[in-house]
């Protein structure tokens, strides 16, 4: 295979990465505030934001054995043509005016379930696609966190755009459009050979056993777990934030959703900055110290900025901050993942690992638009912030978090991920 050639599949899965998560980002806008501007209710809001991230947590856990079984390729494809079909429903019922709360819970669940295991089968062929490409491992993982940081600055600025001029379904729309997009790409770029499929001998095995070995390499990995706990706690705060608390925030200062979306926008953009410096130096930096460096501007900053009447550029240049930081996490807790776990546990291990990490987030919509509706915005925010700085700071006193600067270099192949 030639040089061109063993490219095309680290391309092929950054590219449908990007225009799946664009999409997700887009949705991101565009369902909350449709909730919010047809109901005026921030607890319904949490509740559809709940309907989508629990499938997407409970299904993700679940399909580990089932991506190493049959193979990521086929998987993500599926997927996405299920999310994007799931999203035109919601439209067109919309135009019928056919769309009760309770169907349009049930289609975000749909949404959900199918971008679980979607998201989970591009992540692992990321090291084979990497080894076709003899692209090294941490920068692999870097690149993965620029597409990922450029879809939330592509995302956030489409969908807050699309909905202050057209309306909530036209992004929507965008949102489909990007799951067909990604689903082709998929087809089309990555070989029919490409992902791990079980070896022979575990073709026999169970459901369960195999599930079972998943489960006991993690627990037999004491920092894959402390970080997998942390980033859940994080997650429930970002997603609080994200799907209610900015939201509430942009409608109640009459910002609206082009601020809201600008504000993301420009997070995402420095954060891509900070991924690029990170996919350049990866090699060099102490794991441990930049990690919760970056950690500690990431997180409380926005929650407290949007709690005091700060002006708009100072907002901008405190997500601005946040963004940069955050570019930082990603790359090196996938590395970390990456030489832990072998590649025959991988989809299994890594829905597990993600599904910890991630197992929050459906409760942080639910949860910030009930402690909004009880108390208020301002103080949601404060308690937001200060949880969010106790947590990555006191959690990185435990013994475990030594071993993120031991594992450079001793080249463990595999890879398993955890998404801040």
């Amino acid at each position: 295979m030639g040089a061109r050639g063993s490219l095309r599949p680290m391309a092929g899965v950054l590219a449908a990465m990007a225009v799946s998560l664009t999409g997700t980002r887009v949705s991101a806008i565009a369902l909350p505030w449709f909730v919010l501007t047809t109901t005026g209710s921030a607890a319904q809001m949490g509740v559809v934001a709940f309907a989508e991230m629990a499938p997407y947590v409970l299904v993700k856990v679940l399909t580990g054995p089932l991506v190493d079984r049959v193979g990521p390729r086929r998987i993500s494809w599926i997927t996405d043509v299920m999310s994007a079909s799931a999203a035109v429903a919601v439209i067109a019922l919309h135009e019928l005016e056919l769309l009760p709360l309770g169907a349009l819970i049930a289609l975000v669940a749909v949404i959900g379930a199918a971008r679980g295991p979607g998201d989970l089968a591009k992540e692992i062929m990321v090291p084979e696609a990497a080894e076709r490409g003899r692209v090294p491992l941490e920068r692999a993982t870097g690149l993965m966190g620029v597409t990922e940081r450029l879809a939330q600055t592509v995302g956030p600025a489409a969908g807050g755009a699309l909905v202050g001029l057209l309306g909530s379904m036209a992004s929507l729309g965008i949102t489909a459009g990007c799951f067909v997009l990604g689903s082709l790409i998929v087809a089309w770029a990555l070989l029919r050979g490409m992902g791990h499929r079980a070896p022979t001998q575990e073709k026999t095995e169970g459901y369960w056993q195999r599930f079972g070995q998943g489960l006991a390499f993690l627990r037999g990995e004491p920092l894959l777990l402390a970080m997998a706990v942390m980033i859940c706690v994080t997650n429930l705060l970002d997603a609080a934030f994200g799907q209610v608390l900015a939201p509430v925030w942009a409608k109640e200062s009459g910002h609206g959703p082009v601020v809201l979306g600008l504000n993301s926008s420009v997070m995402g953009l420095t954060a891509v900055g900070g991924s690029l410096v990170a996919a350049a130096v990866a090699h060099r930096m102490r794991r441990r110290p930049v990690f919760f460096l970056a950690f500690l501007l990431a997180g409380a900053p926005r929650f407290l900025i949007l709690a005091v009447d700060a002006p708009l550029w100072v907002i901008l240049g405190v997500f601005a901050v946040s963004g940069f930081s955050g570019g930082f996490l990603n790359p090196i807790l996938g590395a970390i993942s990456y030489e832990r776990v072998p590649r025959h546990l991988l989809g299994r291990v890594n829905a597990l690992q993600g599904s910890l990490a991630w197992s929050g987030i459906p409760l942080g919509g639910l949860l910030g638009g009930m402690a909004v509706a009880a108390a208020g915005l301002a103080p949601v925010l404060l308690a937001c912030g200060i949880a969010y700085a106790l947590t990555t700071n006191l959690t990185g006193l435990r013994p475990e978090w030594r071993e993120m600067d031991r594992l450079r270099g001793q080249g463990a192949p595999a890879q398993g991920r955890v998404r801040s």
